[in-house]
Parts: C-alpha cells; structure tokens; sequence
C-alpha cells in the first residue's frame, strides 16, 4: 500500500448471522462494528448487499458500515458487491475479523496481506479481487489444552472470559478504527503498536506485503473450512 493514503470508505465486520452465532468468537468483527455504528451516530442498519448497512459520515467523508450476513466463508459475496457500489478501492475497504493467532485482548492492525488460513478473509480476497485491503485483528487466542474440540469448534465458541473483559477489546477495537477513519490506518497501527519494539519496523514489512498482494493472482480454490459457518 505505497503511495497516496485513501480516506476508509466502508468498514466490514466479520462474523456468522443468526443468534445461534451471537457473541461468538467468530462474530469479533460484528461485534466492533455494530459498536462503531453506535459511536458514529449510524442509526439503523438496512438489508443491502448480501449484509446490514448502515450509512454515516465519518471524519474524512462518507462512510459506510457492512456486517455480512452470507455466513463467515461466502463474505466477500457481500463485500465485493457493496465495495463496487460504493466506489471504495480495496485500500478503503477496512475489514475486522476475529485472529485465532492473537491472544485474547490483543488488538492488531495489518495492511494487506494473505487471509492466513481464515476463509472470512479468503473470500472477502476473492470479492475485492486483492488481497491488499487492511485489516484490524482481534485476538480471540487458541484453545487451552483443557478444551475439547478442534479450533473450529473454538471459534464458534461464545466467549468465556469475563463480560467486562470482553467489552474491553471491543472498546479498543474501536478505538483504533475511529483513529485510522481520522488519520489512516498507517497512523493508527503506529499509535496502537507503539509499546511494542520494532512497530515501525513492521509497519514497513507489512507494507510491502500488501503491495505484493496486491500484484498477485488471487484466484485460488477456496477452503471452505470445517463448518459452514466456520474457518
């Protein structure tokens, strides 16, 4: 994603419909965004795309907020189409997803890159036709050995850790989109990585991986995970 920094134009929330899925790992993206929504003043969200969307004005423009409703491994069906409509370029669409790699309470931004075996980015790569779209990561952590059952299972699990702690991660979540709706995405992994050594650095490295997504063929198979709704 060298050259110019694009104003976010639409905001994806990942996750499964249904209440069989609410609050589920899983449904981390939803979660952040139906909060954003709430901040932004969004009102209600209508049924568009393949998802709910709601329409508000953020601090560089327009902006619209999506939540898929085509199940976690058909999300680029509602993405694709809604970011066509909208005239947003894949570096303006800023999706939000659960990150199995992440531990629970770790909020981390990425700009571009490979869907890493998660077949919501998978597809959503396929219905931009890149993968170099940034990315804000909830870490939802992998199982414990004391867990029975296999990630997929996992992510599908609601969560277990305290409400307050939960909440917490949303909040923060949201926090560092209101940032990067401000001043980028680029800004914002800065001021939200700053604690850790070599932020800078990996800010630069993950640069470089969107812009070779960008240039790649991502017409690949996709996965369709171990559930429907999972992956």
């Amino acid at each position: 994603m060298d050259g110019p920094i694009h104003p976010i134009r639409l905001v994806v929330g990942l996750g499964n419909p249904g209440p069989r899925y609410s609050e589920t790992r899983h449904n981390a993206g939803q979660m952040v965004v139906e909060l954003l929504a709430v901040r932004l003043g969004a009102g209600r969200f209508a049924t568009r795309y393949g998802g709910k969307l709601a329409e508000t004005r953020g601090p560089a423009g327009p902006l619209a907020l999506l939540i898929p409703q085509t199940f976690m491994n058909e999300s680029g069906d509602s993405v694709g189409p809604a970011a066509g409509t909208l005239r947003a370029a894949p570096d303006q669409v800023l999706v939000v997803h659960d990150e199995l790699d992440l531990p629970f309470g770790v909020v981390r931004g990425k700009l571009g890159g490979g869907h890493g075996g998660h077949n919501g980015l998978r597809s959503v790569t396929r219905g931009l036709g890149t993968g170099g779209f940034p990315r804000l990561r909830v870490g939802i952590g992998r199982p414990p050995d004391t867990f029975r059952g296999d990630p997929a299972d996992w992510v599908l699990s609601r969560f277990s850790e305290p409400r307050d702690e939960v909440e917490a991660v949303i909040d923060r979540a949201a926090d560092m989109i209101e940032v990067a709706l401000a001043e980028g995405m680029p800004a914002a992994i800065e001021r939200f990585h700053a604690s850790e050594p070599g932020s800078r650095a990996r800010v630069r490295s993950e640069r470089r991986e969107a812009a070779k997504a960008t240039a790649q063929d991502v017409g690949e198979p996709g996965a369709t995970g171990p559930t429907e709704a999972g992956g």
